[in-house]
This record gives structure tokens, sequence and C-alpha cells, in this order.
């Protein structure tokens, strides 16, 4: 059975493949995640310090030291807490730093705490200023002061803390103040896996959905995934659908191209946003340089989107550089997307046909 999906053959996705937050189904299939170390592939340098420190925490009976995870979105930061959680044998409350408005937020998920539970917070970078000095006498002392009352008659109180941990997480480590970031113990940073990880990570996700994959199929998701896992397991329910209609339910390399192909992934894992950013740098500035808002402006899309996931991929794969003056595409771009580079830095951009 052969079907035309040019024009996407009338499945459409109310979602996009590559995005930072998670999305419905994300949520709701997170019997995805890995729940111990030995399940959880790849992170080999990450995970063989964390099962150091965990094991060491567990013979001394002390909570494990404040841990920061920073890295890229979609690469298991709140999988590798949750994964701590289950090795130390303790409880996890999960939120985010924007979630937590006001002193008495923090306060109350902390005295809620029990002994050596896990308070998870992510995107730790964006803890209000207020909120983020409570934490500093909990993180160290495990206390919080407590102000009751207003003017002459106010009184300051110490609550004491079961001891906890505090995991943070981060895409923008450097947004993080100084006395925060020194408070934690561990910091690791997670990198970009590979297409071998991905494909490991693909099968195994492909057999708990109870979906036959052929391993050829497995590794042209995995090529297309940008290196993450959580796009790689989106990107996989989507080949699921089209493999049910053409292909009698197995996922095989024919049928994953063709699916991600419809989608607009190419070869490289580029998907349309991608290249209308490139394509916008050579068409209406040459080349660059362009400033991020105004390349924004030009596309239509949030300046902190295509700062946070679109460049760095762009970049990692050597079709975007940063300067001073702002983004420029390279020659490797204009191979990509079947263009011939200009001749000169900024010359001979008019003949380009795009």
């Amino acid at each position: 059975m052969s079907i035309d999906f040019s024009d996407n053959g009338g499945f459409e996705t109310e979602e996009p493949l590559v995005t930072t937050s998670l999305t419905r189904e994300d949520e709701n299939e997170g019997s995805l995640r890995p729940q111990t170390l030995r399940e959880y592939i790849g992170q080999k340098k990450a995970k063989g310090n964390l099962e150091i420190f965990i094991q060491a925490a567990k013979m001394r009976g002390e909570p494990l030291d404040h841990v920061l995870f920073h890295g890229p979105p979609g690469l298991g930061k709140t999988t590798l807490s949750n994964i701590i959680a289950n090795e130390m044998g303790v409880h996890i409350r999960i939120t985010s730093g924007p979630a937590i408005e006001k002193p008495g937020d923090l306060a109350a998920l902390l005295t809620n705490l029990s002994e050596n539970d896990i308070l998870f917070v992510d995107e730790i970078h964006r803890l209000n200023r207020q909120v983020e000095e409570i934490l500093y006498p909990a993180m160290e002392d495990f206390a919080i002061d407590i102000i009751i009352g207003k003017g002459p008659s106010a009184n300051s109180i110490r609550l004491d803390l079961p001891k906890f941990t505090l995991i943070g997480a981060t895409t923008r480590a450097g947004q993080l103040s100084a006395p925060l970031r020194d408070r934690f113990g561990v910091t690791l940073r997670l990198e970009l896996y590979t297409p071998e990880e991905l494909g490991l990570i693909v099968t195994r996700s492909a057999g708990i959905l109870e979906v036959p994959i052929e391993q050829e199929g497995a590794m042209e998701i995995a090529r297309r995934s940008r290196g993450t896992p959580r796009i790689a397991n989106r990107m996989l329910r989507r080949v699921r659908d089209f493999a049910q209609v053409i292909a009698g339910g197995v996922i095989t390399r024919p049928v994953a191209d063709q699916a991600l192909t419809a989608l607009e992934v190419d070869f490289l894992g580029l998907d349309a946003v991608d290249r209308r950013m490139l394509q916008s740098i050579i068409e209406h500035y040459g080349g660059g340089p362009v400033g991020l808002e105004t390349l924004a402006a030009t596309i239509n899309e949030e300046a902190v989107t295509l700062e946070d996931v679109y460049e760095p991929y762009l970049m990692q794969m050597g079709f975007l550089t940063r300067t001073p003056r702002g983004r420029c595409v390279t020659r490797r771009a204009y191979e990509h997307l079947g263009l011939t580079a200009p001749g000169g830095q900024n010359g001979g951009l008019d003949q380009l046909s795009l």
C-alpha cells in the first residue's frame, strides 16, 4: 500500500516535534522513562559519577548532596531526578521555578518534606530573587527564617527542616546567581546523545509501546532526533501512526523515512523552522550577520525559542555561527539547502534562488 504524503496526506500534528516543553503525550506515557540507573541509556560520565555519590550517601546514611543538572532541554534531567529518588529509596516532590511565586510557597514545600526526601525544581534559573534567598539557609543549615507580623512587632522565627536534597534543573546555567550555584555540591552537565545511544532508546521505547521495529528503522529515527531522547520518543510515536496505516504496524527504515519526510524532518534532523531560519538569513540578510530579535521577527518565532531550541543544534551541525554582530550561516548550510555559496563573504547572493 502506498500513500502520497507530499502534503502530509491529511496527517497533522497539533504539537511540534521539536520543542522545549513537555507535550500531552510526553506526560501520558511516563512509562517510557527508565526507573533505575541500570536501565538509563547514555550520559556515561554523569551516570557513573551519580552511582558513586548515591552509594556513598547510602553507606553513610545521609541524604545526597544538592545536585544541579544543566544542559539542553529533553536530555533526561527530570528522569535522572526520579531515578535518584528511586535509588535512594525516598520520595520526590516536583515543582518549577516559575510556580514558586512567594517565599511562603517555598516554605510550605520544604516543611512538608520528610527526612532525606528530594525537592526537584525545574527551570531553577527562573526563581524569584526573594524565594532564592530563602533557599540559602535551607540548603546550608536545613532551616528557614520566617518573619511573623509587620512593623515594630514583627518577629523572626527559625524553623528547622528535615535533611533533604535539592535537585535543580536548568537549560541556562549562566543565568543562575553565583550564591545559588555555589551551594550545589554536585554539578552535572548533560550532553547530546549519539545516534547509537538514541537507537537503543528508540528500540527500548518501542518494546514498551509494543510496536514491532527493525534495527534500521530505529536508527533512522535516531539519526533525525537531534541528539535528544524526548524528540526521539516523540518521533517514534508519530512514525508508529504511519506504520500502522501503511506497513501493517511494523516500523522499517523506508516507513520511518517516509513518515519523517512527511513531517518535514530531513535526514539530519532539521525541521521546517530550522530551514526557514537559515533561508531567511541567506535571503533577507545576505548570509548574515543578523541580530536574534530581528531574525525572530522575520520568521515569526519567539527569540527565546530560537536561542534555546534551534540554535544549539544548528551550531553543533556547523550550519550557524554566533558573532558579536549577530548570526551568520556557514558554507555547509548553503550546501545542505542545495544552494551555491557566494564567492566572497557576503557578495553574489542576488543570484541565489530559494
